[in-house]
């Protein structure tokens, strides 16, 4: 029987987590971008590594620490799939509400859009040639992810990388740096860096003491309480784009945390462990929503290429619907994904 007290000391710890993971993400994310203007860095590694990192290093923490501490590789993606698909439905739609309707362009649309569903599908391939050709023994559908096989997306992210500096192969750094202390910046950004590991290490503890409570798939808690835990710096820096009326950074932002996710931060535990289990029966039902959430957002920019208020509030219906088709596989109400 499930018990009420245990229950709260589960959540506790994982709103605790929480709350210490958006702090971290928050001063990580601005001391990597003081350091990056200080050393005067090109646009495209402040934005497509550096703040990358810096909003996704909690989601990235995740897969490394339910891999190497727990051997629950199934949890990080989980995590980084739930994440990805609060990051397209959530965010923007928060953005949306905050700032009325959200400017789009046709370099999001388009040149943004069709490489983060090239994502997408990699790392659903990289997982299909994991069962076919590394198979768990005793099942069909789970296999294991090697480091051969991590390190396809990773490069593909490299490819994305030079797209981007093509864009901007012009740039040229400020004459002179902006006034901070360099120091001390590296100080914040490695204590930062320290409780956002720490931070995350709590939250995955509370998934994996809602799974064994209930017994359900670590899958599932990865993609509901971990993912909503770790998208917070995602969420605070879109929402502030929004309010100074940046719409495009808003939606940047989503779409370059999200490939940043897929691409380099799932792939990273396995490239540190050297092989981790996925069960492709859960992973690619959740994969297929987080395709469907790309499609319905991209078709919603493409309009007038804008966001408006009522498509702000149907991607957070979505979102609803998402969570209560969780609870429903939780609970055994459907079974959609086989095994949870």
């Amino acid at each position: 029987m499930v018990s009420a007290l245990h229950v709260a000391e589960l959540s506790g710890l994982a709103l605790v987590s929480t709350a210490f993971i958006w702090w971290g993400g928050e001063t990580l994310e601005k001391t990597s971008d003081k350091l990056a203007s200080y050393y005067g860095l090109p646009l495209v590694v402040q934005g497509a590594l550096i703040a990358a990192l810096g909003s996704s290093f909690p989601e990235l923490s995740t897969t490394v620490v339910a891999t190497l501490l727990h051997g629950e590789f199934d949890l990080g993606v989980g995590a980084i799939v739930g994440s990805a698909i609060f990051n397209l439905l959530v965010i923007p739609a928060l953005s949306g509400i905050v700032g009325d309707e959200i400017e789009s362009n046709r370099d999001i649309v388009y040149k943004e859009a069709q490489f983060y569903m090239v994502a997408v599908s990699a790392l659903i391939i990289v997982f299909a040639m994991a069962v076919i050709y590394n198979p768990t023994d005793g099942d069909a559908l789970r296999g294991n992810v090697t480091r051969p096989l991590a390190a396809v997306p990773v490069l593909l992210y490299g490819v994305y990388v030079f797209i981007q500096y093509a864009d901007v192969a012009d740039h040229e750094a400020e004459a002179e740096p902006p006034d901070v202390s360099p120091g001390k910046q590296w100080g914040l950004l490695l204590v930062s860096l320290v409780v956002i590991a720490i931070a995350v290490e709590g939250l995955v503890d509370a998934a994996l003491g809602f799974r064994d409570l209930f017994g359900t798939s670590s899958f599932l808690w990865g993609v509901t309480i971990v993912a909503a835990g770790t998208s917070l710096p995602d969420a605070i820096v879109s929402l502030r784009a929004a309010q100074d009326e940046r719409g495009v950074a808003s939606i940047a932002n989503v779409l370059g945390s999200n490939t940043f996710d897929l691409l380099v931060a799932i792939p990273a535990g396995v490239l540190i462990a050297g092989t981790a289990a996925v069960n492709f029966q859960v992973a690619v039902p959740l994969m297929g929503f987080l395709t469907l959430a790309t499609i319905v957002v991209f078709a919603f920019l493409r309009t007038g290429l804008k966001l408006s208020l009522l498509e702000s509030y149907t991607l957070l219906v979505v979102y609803v619907l998402f969570v209560a088709w969780m609870v429903l596989e939780t609970i055994s109400v459907t079974n959609v994904i086989p095994g949870t």
